[in-house]
């Protein structure tokens, strides 16, 4: 048994949002070869977590038995979402880039799991390096949809790509090892290069649920890995 956290990031609905569609197809091409998995689903392009404030980062850093009734009740949404993580074999995320990075939805969502002392310890004994991460063993399948073109290495918005970097940046605190990416582009362009982006996503999504649903039990690596082709999702 697997536990897939799928959480969609898009402001849009399905029938609007590339990256809903992608996520949806992931996961119809999983539960098709593994039904018995348990999938939780957390929405926070509709109902987005809470921001920083002052007042949760006095939670987060008071003790956890001097905690007043208030701080406690600060910590509420934070405790859930990072149990929703823990429990976590799979983290499917569904995410548009929004003005070349993540939308306010998963960096908010970020900002609440990523918590001293549940996601990461600190040690300045460790020298240059006192962050280090609690969770392991899981796996990030990240399928991204992006208005312009070009943002992989090599592309000529490369310097523009703010969203694949920063996933990657924040998923080795999350214990998110072994990282899949599949992106869908040129949607503003709505031309024929935006149809090919999109199938080719949707058969790259459907391979890659196949591939892992098949060796869920293999060792995790620390590796981005590149997505073959496939054929497409119903």
């Amino acid at each position: 048994m697997a536990t897939i956290l799928h959480i969609d990031v898009s402001a849009q609905n399905t029938d609007r949002s590339i990256s809903r569609k992608l996520s949806a197809c992931f996961l119809e091409t999983w539960l098709a070869e593994r039904p018995g998995d348990t999938v939780i689903r957390r929405d926070i392009g509709q109902n987005p977590p809470g921001f920083v404030s002052a007042k949760w980062i006095e939670a987060c850093f008071t003790p956890e038995d001097q905690r007043t009734p208030e701080l406690v009740e600060i910590l509420k949404e934070s405790d859930e979402l990072i149990g929703e993580l823990e429990v976590a074999d799979i983290v499917l995320l569904g995410t548009p880039m929004y003005n070349y990075g993540m939308p306010a939805a998963l960096k908010a969502w970020v900002d609440r799991v990523i918590r001293i002392g549940k996601t990461f310890s600190f040690d300045l004994a460790r020298g240059d390096y006192p962050l280090e991460p609690i969770l392991g063993g899981k796996t990030l399948v990240a399928l991204t949809s992006k208005g312009e073109f070009g943002f992989s290495p090599g592309g000529i918005r490369e310097h523009m790509n703010y969203l694949d970097g920063h996933i990657k940046a924040v998923a080795h605190y999350l214990g998110l090892a072994d990282r899949h990416f599949v992106h869908s582009e040129y949607q503003e362009f709505a031309d024929e290069r935006h149809e090919r982006s999109r199938d080719d996503a949707k058969k790259a999504t459907v391979e890659l649920a196949k591939t892992l649903a098949g060796n869920i039990s293999q060792e995790r690596s620390y590796h981005d890995h590149p997505t073959p082709a496939a054929t497409e999702c119903s």
